[in-house]
């Protein structure tokens, strides 16, 4: 990020940006921005090389086979269909960069990993004229892309190999070999993961890992980027009493053999897909996973105390305990609405459209004086009224929020109060029998 941001406790601040706390109360444009967007780092067979990608949900039905080498239907993309069953749109990045490009005579796969050993070079003469090949690129039998060239240097690349000048040959089916997916993943890979991913916006973050070292990553970056940077994003970790509203603990995980943490990735895009409005409690699971949920009630409630986002058994179905994040701790200026993940959907909705408001519109155009702060004010004030009108918040009135002149010339301060609508979770009834 190249505008400052995060919280702060006095008005010090060097960077110009946008500082916002949100504490509890005692005892641009102004439309709301969109969610549904989930970053997350994998192990690929194939895929871009040493960069984020972006893939929305309608990419990833249409061009799996390119960006993933899979078509979508495919076992080996069951997490990602699980992220996009809520989720618009996925940030992902391909841990394993250092794997080897199958290759044969006549082609190079355009990424490495083990799927382009799958990747295939038909040589036939054409018909019509004995001149000419027709060339043809096969992926498990399937002709991705068919040419007919009189020689080599002719051959345009394609979305799977980019051509070799050499002389062509007939062939009935040449693979390409030595694809590897790399060595093994460590913690350096999700550090390098964490650094590209830094400077994009994002609802979730997640990592589907039961590796305590690389969580804790995950959970500091969470924490460093939300407190310090002012980027207001939670992170969906396995097995992670974080103890912070940043971070959701996923307690899961399902009979499937060697995917301990799978649940993450329908509950990354699930959140990141869950409106402001809305909450993800009592959701059912909508996944192809089998999930383990064979808890007593006692040891529900010991979940709801620790923090974990937890799923239960209704019936026949699989549903969502409580929409609740890691944090147990509670303070004055962090009280159990901070638990609630339906509370940090809307601070974090609040944080980031006024941010962005700020630093697009007012930063470095508009005066500081009367007039300027009036200005912001109606527009912060708009907001809140969205929020209010979509029921995210209640009871809202204008002289909740006061914008005034900071410590210095070029500062605003800003007093802000909203109250946050949750979703209902007990009902208590009494019934009178006559």
């Amino acid at each position: 990020m190249a505008l400052g941001g995060g919280n702060y406790t006095v008005q010090n601040k060097i960077l110009p940006g946008a500082y916002i706390n949100f504490v509890s109360a005692a005892n641009v444009s102004v439309t709301l921005s969109d969610r549904g967007i989930v970053a997350m780092p994998f192990e690929l067979d194939w895929g871009v090389d040493n960069q984020v990608f972006e893939v929305t949900a309608e990419e990833f039905e249409r061009n799996s086979l390119q960006l993933f080498g899979y078509p979508h239907g495919h076992e080996k993309l069951k997490n990602i269909r699980e992220i996009f069953l809520h989720a618009k749109t996925l940030y992902a990045y391909k841990l394993n960069s250092s794997g080897v490009k199958a290759s044969n005579n006549y082609a190079e796969a355009v990424c490495g990993g083990v799927r382009g050993n799958s990747l295939q070079v038909s040589i036939q003469k054409n018909v019509d004229n004995g001149e000419k090949f027709d060339v043809k690129l096969l992926l498990d039998g399937a002709v991705l892309d068919t040419q007919t060239v009189e020689q080599a240097s002719e051959l345009k690349p394609n979305q799977f190999v980019t051509w070799k000048e050499t002389s062509l040959q007939v062939t009935a089916a040449t693979p390409l070999t030595g694809g590897t997916n790399g060595s093994a993943v460590t913690s350096k890979e999700y550090q390098t993961f964490l650094n590209k991913i830094e400077s994009y916006s994002y609802n979730i973050l997640a990592v589907a890992t039961a590796t305590v070292e690389i969580n804790n990553l995950v959970a500091s970056f969470c924490k460093r980027m939300r407190d310090e940077r002012g980027a207001k994003f939670q992170a969906v970790l396995y097995n992670t009493a974080a103890d912070y509203e940043g971070v959701i603990n996923v307690k899961n995980t399902v009979s499937e053999s060697g995917s301990t943490a799978a649940l993450v990735y329908w509950v990354a895009g699930m959140q990141a897909g869950c409106a402001v409005n809305k909450s993800v409690m009592n959701k059912p699971y909508d996944g192809e996973y089998t999930v383990i949920a064979d808890y007593t009630q006692t040891q529900l409630e010991d979940s709801i105390q620790a923090g974990e986002f937890v799923f239960h058994k209704v019936g026949n179905e699989i549903r969502v305990l409580q929409d609740i994040n890691s944090l147990v701790t509670t303070t004055e200026e962090k009280n159990s609405l901070f638990q609630d993940n339906q509370t940090i959907r809307v601070i974090d909705q609040i944080a980031n459209d006024i941010a962005s408001l700020f630093n697009t519109k007012y930063l470095g155009n508009i005066p500081n004086n009367e007039s300027g702060r009036i200005s912001l004010w109606s527009d912060i004030v708009k907001h809140h009224e969205q929020l209010q009108e979509l029921g995210a918040i209640e009871n809202f009135s204008d002289s909740d929020v006061t914008v005034s002149q900071g410590d210095t010339k070029k500062s605003v301060i800003v007093s802000d109060k909203v109250t946050v609508i949750n979703a209902m979770a007990q009902l208590y009834m009494n019934v009178v029998v006559e």
